[in-house]
């Protein structure tokens, strides 16, 4: 697929947009105050394969303790989340954050403004306007019918990018979010025809991990497959770790990202004759930590396993009690079907350590 080229900035060390890789990025759930909490959430983040951290700043407390945050992970990319008041901004970017979310039209005027792009332009950060479809502003929304569309959010979002650009910043990335898949879809294809400034694609209010993860490789993937998109984030509610994790899977199925094992498993058939289930489920717990991006192949059938995975770099096929473990297609062993797991490991570790001599 061919990826539309947009404006690139950085967030701290890590580049967006341009030809720049597509990054992953979550949100931190522990109040920001509570420095230790947030140090281990981001540290667990990033082990997953986060590349930015956002973290809510809702108070001058929160602004205070992201210096101390950011001399405990000096290398992950933070960005303060903002809204309505200036001097959270101006705190954060004094604290050493990398990039602001906020919307300039909702801090109080040009002159608030004004401070926020100096000290933003003096730090050379970005920031990121953040368009909801839930929050648009009254007139637009009654424009189009009183109701959010995603004419409206790009209006709204061009609204707050010409305020930036009338103090001479371009220094910005767009997201434009709705927990309506298609007017979702729509607006960014609208907004990522308009500009050329980076988007970071998201469907906001997913949900919960069943119905959000669902929502939001839909969304995302049809973005990403058509060539739009920069940065990613998988909203849900619960474990922001989860959002990392899915946010990876998204972008390895289109190809746009190695990290971490694949894990090819067949459905079942009339044909299997072991707990392909439970075998599959723990195959994936044990090859979590790997980050290594090893295709694993979980097959029911012994006789056509091994050629239906053949792309995979090691995989298993099980039997009546018992199973085959396979490179490329090719049978390495047979074992029985309680040692597959543990004998499958023992092969992915050996393929690893081969790879890394």
């Amino acid at each position: 697929m061919q990826r539309k080229e947009t404006r690139q900035i950085r967030i701290g060390a890590v580049p967006v947009g341009g030809t720049a890789p597509i990054s992953v990025q979550s949100m931190t759930n522990t109040k920001t105050q509570d420095i230790p909490a947030t140090v281990a959430q981001i540290e667990r983040l990033v082990a997953a394969g986060c590349d930015i951290v956002r973290l809510a700043v809702p108070d001058m407390e929160a602004a205070t303790a992201l210096e101390s945050i950011k001399k405990a992970v000096p290398k992950v990319p933070l960005v303060a989340d903002i809204h309505f008041d200036y001097r959270l901004a101006l705190a954060a970017v004094e604290r050493g954050i990398d990039a602001l979310r906020i919307n300039p039209g909702n801090i109080g005027g040009d002159s608030k403004v004004k401070l926020v792009v100096q000290a933003a332009q003096k730090s050379q950060i970005p920031i990121r306007i953040g368009v909801n479809a839930g929050s648009l502003p009254l007139d637009i929304v009654e424009k189009y019918g009183g109701h959010p569309t995603p004419e409206g959010m790009v209006e709204s979002a061009l609204r707050h990018i010409r305020i930036l650009e009338q103090h001479d910043f371009h220094n910005i990335k767009i997201s434009l979010k709705a927990h309506d898949v298609v007017m979702t879809i729509k607006a960014y294809q609208l907004m990522s025809e308009a500009v050329n400034y980076p988007l970071h694609l998201g469907i906001t209010e997913a949900g919960t991990v069943t119905s959000g993860v669902i929502k939001s490789a839909v969304g995302i993937g049809a973005l990403l497959a058509a060539g739009i998109g920069d940065t990613i984030r998988v909203s849900l509610t619960g474990d922001p770790v989860e959002e990392v994790r899915v946010g990876n899977e998204i972008l390895k199925s289109l190809g746009l990202r190695e990290y971490g094992p694949i894990l090819i498993s067949c459905p079942t058939c009339g044909r299997c004759n072991i707990d392909l289930s439970r075998i599959a489920g723990e195959v994936e717990q044990k090859i979590a930590g790997i980050k290594k991006p090893v295709k694993i192949a979980v097959m029911g059938c012994v006789v056509n396993g091994p050629g239906e995975a053949k792309e995979a770099d090691i995989g298993i096929a099980g039997g009546m009690g018992q199973g085959i473990i396979f490179r490329k297609g090719k049978i390495v062993k047979k074992v029985a079907e309680s040692e597959l797991v543990s004998e499958l490991c023992k092969e992915i570790d050996r393929l690893i350590d081969e790879e890394e001599k």
